[in-house]
């Protein structure tokens, strides 16, 4: 907004009831999607509250992940127990069937 002080606009914010603070300390932002994350590290993050309303302003470098499903051990165990199949087979198993002990265990022929 060319040439606004920033200390005015702050003022004109403040007089339509909406206020703009930067959070502190901010250290990591995940935005987890089905099959991939966004992670922000040491972001800068900024919060509007208007007429009852909180925005949350996001400014940073994503660095992209992809995340499979969560394989607990007891999973993983069960799908070894039923099937005879290796620690490493079962885990292939658990990922490709998106952690469904049920499917993992019929594509490894168990019972």
């Amino acid at each position: 907004m060319g040439g606004v002080n920033p200390r005015k606009m702050k003022q004109m914010m403040k007089q339509m009831g909406v206020s703009l603070d930067e959070l502190e300390d901010v250290r990591e932002v995940i935005i987890r999607m089905g099959d991939r994350e966004l992670v922000f590290p040491e972001p800068t993050v900024m919060v509007m509250k208007a007429h009852g309303t909180t925005v949350y302003q996001l400014m940073g470098t994503p660095e992209e992940r992809s995340c499979g499903p969560d394989i607990s051990e007891e999973d993983l165990q069960i799908v070894m127990e039923k099937t005879g199949a290796g620690r490493e087979e079962a885990r292939e198993a658990l990922e490709s069937a998106n952690g469904d002990l049920v499917e993992a265990i019929m594509k490894l022929g168990g019972e």
